[in-house]
């Protein structure tokens, strides 16, 4: 008889960030396994386009219920209604899981940073992500980095932390240089621009971005969550983007910035990369790793200190040349299919 592991599958079905992403990049990698297991993915909204469903792979959608009542409660209850012998979560991981949990944690930036936080997020996520994992038979995580961070603030989950990288989105292509022109246009953006992910959230240090392209003398273009005043001079917002917009977006521009003060990985820098778009990130959390030699890492959050970066490589053409490279090959080392294997080693040690 095949095991059958549950998932909480609620963030595969929301508006497209990084933790969207994890989810539906490892169901895909999941759906590819040669494996005789069973995931069960729980939600309490409609399977969403684009998530595969076979006979290992099934969506199950529950009755509506707010997100905490959810978690702790109808979650847990119906995956072991359905016999699932382990589940899986993200940060966390409700009592009535028992000893069979698995947790997804990508980061402790709530400890590391904790003013990038309100205070009822701040004090929620270091109370009950420790309990969570605490609770767990294994905690997952995106980057080596994050695996030192974790295991450092949380003692417990020493001994039981496993690796699991993100990689690109699947069918996150680059277009053909006409495409991207003529995608690049319809949104309003002229170039040559320098390109950055923007939010309000203090971690991701959006303001960095604006402030290093303004002294460089050069046009920014943010894309993302809606962020800003779009009639103000300075950057140009888009709002969020499709897949073809964005892949047409990193193809044109002349670097793409990744100015936080923390992350758990990255995966805007896979998608830069993948699409020919030459890197400068911060050495915030995990970006380093992620980045692999493959893109400029500045050591500084000093605007004067980006700038001159930025301009020194847009006069470079050798170096945006050798850049360009090894981001191609760089992007080559992430596989959704290869996260998936450790990710269910991880499941089948935790049903162990």
């Amino acid at each position: 008889m095949a095991d059958l592991v549950a998932l909480d599958a609620r963030l595969a079905s929301r508006t497209m960030t990084g933790d969207t992403s994890y989810w539906r990049g490892l169901i895909g990698g999941l759906a590819r396994l040669e494996s005789e297991t069973v995931f069960l993915l729980f939600s309490n909204a409609p399977r969403p386009p684009g998530i595969p469903e076979t006979a290992r792979v099934r969506w199950i959608q529950t009755a509506p219920a707010g997100d905490r009542w959810w978690s702790l409660v109808r979650f847990p209850l119906a995956a072991r209604r359905a016999g699932a012998r382990a589940l899986h979560t993200q940060y966390f991981l409700s009592p009535l899981v028992g000893r069979h949990g698995v947790t997804t944690v990508h980061d402790v930036s709530f400890f590391i940073g904790p003013q990038w936080f309100g205070l009822k997020d701040r004090l929620l996520l270091q109370s009950q992500v420790p309990a969570s994992v605490r609770r767990a038979a294994r905690v997952l995580t995106v980057s080596e980095t994050s695996r030192q961070e974790i295991e450092r603030a949380i003692p417990a989950a020493r001994g039981k932390t496993v690796v699991t990288p993100n990689a690109l989105r699947e069918g996150f292509e680059r277009p053909d240089d006409a495409t991207a022109r003529r995608l690049v246009a319809s949104l309003g953006v002229e170039e040559p621009y320098l390109l950055t992910v923007g939010t309000r959230w203090p971690r991701k240090n959006t303001a960095l971005a604006i402030e290093a392209a303004a002294r460089a003398g050069r046009r920014l273009v943010v894309t993302g969550k809606p962020w800003g005043d779009a009639e103000a001079a300075g950057p140009l917002y888009t709002g969020y983007v499709d897949d073809a917009h964005l892949a047409a977006l990193y193809a044109r521009a002349a670097l793409y910035l990744a100015p936080a003060f923390h992350e758990g990985f990255g995966i805007p820098l896979l998608e830069a990369f993948a699409s020919g778009c030459p890197v400068v990130c911060s050495n915030g959390g995990a970006l380093p790793e992620v980045a692999g030699g493959a893109a400029e890492v500045v050591p500084t959050f000093d605007p004067t200190d980006w700038a001159e970066r930025i301009e020194g490589l847009l006069v470079d053409s050798g170096k945006v040349g050798s850049m360009r490279e090894r981001g191609y090959e760089r992007v080559k080392a992430f596989d959704w299919l290869a996260t998936a294997r450790l990710t269910e080693q991880a499941y089948r040690e935790a049903m162990a």
